[in-house]
């Protein structure tokens, strides 16, 4: 039996913030006791490593239901492998991530699935899942979904936007909706008009607007809202459950706040770039903003403070990445003279739970609902909980020692994520990941990286727990 004793720390979790010691075997959470109690004492007697938390959190690994590695796009592919990538993950606290199986159109959902594994297996740092994008919605793809529902791949993904990719038209979203509303399965939905979309770009590129700025101009936060409402009312017809990705414009969550307010089972994530990143950096001069250009995109800073309220009111219940790293040099180069042709995603793996805990520095959250948006939501949302997302006894141990104190400057040149460079490029933050452990082995120690590739574990999922 291995065993291993963190001492010493405050223990947040979304529920409660108490400062217990936590005793591992076997990489699971076997106990959690008050720091100077008998129990505790005891516990260290028998231990194969015992862990200093003192100032310090113990949190649970950080749960990104919203990453894409080696995803192709746009005649690319994101630059982050399953290796790198979830490295870089577990250097930012990150100990689960969900990344995103494509079907290709008039392929097989298990074909796109089993490319995925191919693409995962024995690459991985920590834990992963996936979703299911559906690009070509049919008989057999229906049918298919239950399959996958039952083996424990239990979120599809739909696209409103990218005609002639993956878009999926009202008829096709409805058929999906309503098998998923029959097999427990949640659909998401990248909500923005695609058709209207494509419109005004052919417009814009015909005026001779090539820069990136442009790409924020033509993706109307209207046309986001428009479609989160017909996405909303399209599953309340289906009698099913809605997720919402990267919710970027007020206007959007407003449709999700009143679709809450009439008790429908919708729920939204937000990401960092949305939080903390606005169309002031899709206007940077030369090319520089095409760094910035991602889908639904950045939008201007007065969003910010409703997409905040938010999260604060449970309107939007996760903070995920949407992870998908294309290299300025060569990549989102792609794009000169063309924003269309810019590859679109953002790097932000390795930030967003140290981003997340500067908004609790900077008042905007609550430690508990750092904790609840970045581990705890996730996890329940996407039936992982609470083998992962909290700290307690049988959870996996899945734990990072967080120093609050700690002072960093993000930047290219000492992130871990293979790109070229960083979003939040000179931002200095408080607080940063000193050790992780995922299922009780260290990745993260001292701030130096002692994991392996392959030590991640496929971890198939339950249904959506919001809706039991």
């Amino acid at each position: 039996m291995s065993r291993t004793v963190v001492r010493g720390g405050l223990v947040i979790t979304a529920a409660e913030e108490t400062h217990a010691d936590v005793l591992i075997e076997n990489g699971r959470i076997a106990a959690l006791a008050a720091s100077d109690s008998p129990a505790a004492t005891g516990w260290t007697a028998g231990a194969d490593r015992v862990l200093d938390a003192t100032g310090r959190y113990v949190i649970p690994g950080g749960v990104d239901a919203h990453t894409h590695m080696e995803l192709p796009f746009g005649g690319t592919a994101a630059s982050d492998t399953f290796e790198s990538g979830t490295r870089a993950a577990a250097w930012g606290g990150t100990t689960t991530i969900i990344d995103f199986a494509v079907q290709s159109q008039g392929a097989a959902l298990r074909a796109g699935l089993d490319t995925w594994h191919a693409k995962a297996d024995g690459q991985c740092a920590i834990d992963y899942a996936f979703h299911m994008i559906v690009s070509d919605v049919n008989d057999a793809t229906l049918r298919e979904m239950d399959g996958l529902v039952a083996e424990g791949l239990t979120s599809f993904k739909l696209f409103m936007a990218y005609p002639g990719v993956f878009y999926s038209d009202d008829g096709q979203i409805l058929r999906a909706m309503q098998q998923a509303g029959g097999n427990g399965g949640l659909i998401m939905m990248h909500a923005e008009n695609g058709l209207a979309i494509d419109v005004l770009v052919q417009q814009a590129l015909a005026r001779g607007d090539t820069d990136p700025r442009f790409h924020g101009e033509v993706r109307k936060a209207l046309l986001e809202a428009e479609a989160t409402h017909r996405a909303i009312r399209l599953a309340q017809v289906a009698g099913a459950p809605l997720y919402v990705v990267h919710v970027s414009a007020r206007e959007a969550a407003a449709e999700l706040a009143r679709a809450r307010a009439e008790e429908l089972p919708v729920f939204g994530e937000t990401c960092p770039q949305y939080l903390f990143l606005s169309t002031d950096n899709l206007a940077e001069p030369g090319f520089e903003g095409a760094k910035y250009v991602c889908s639904t995109p950045l939008r201007p800073k007065e969003h910010q403070a409703a997409l905040w309220r938010a999260l604060r009111r449970d309107d939007l219940q996760v903070v995920s990445t949407d992870h998908c790293p294309f290299c300025f040099a060569g990549q989102k180069e792609l794009g000169r003279g063309d924003f269309s042709k810019i590859p679109n995603g953002l790097p932000g793996v390795e930030n967003r739970m140290d981003l997340l805990h500067q908004a609790v520095v900077d008042g905007h959250l609550s430690r508990r609902r750092w904790i609840e948006l970045a581990c705890a939501a996730p996890a329940r949302m996407f039936g992982l909980y609470p083998k992962k997302g909290t700290l307690a006894p049988g959870a996996d141990a899945d734990l990072v020692i967080y120093d609050p104190h700690a002072e960093q400057t993000v930047s290219a040149a000492t992130h871990h994520m293979n790109v070229d460079y960083s979003a939040y490029e000179g931002r200095r933050l408080t607080g940063r990941v000193q050790t992780v452990l995922s299922r009780g082995e260290p990745v993260i120690t001292d701030r130096e990286f002692t994991g392996r590739a392959g030590h991640g574990a496929y971890t198939p999922r339950g249904t959506c727990q919001y809706l039991h």
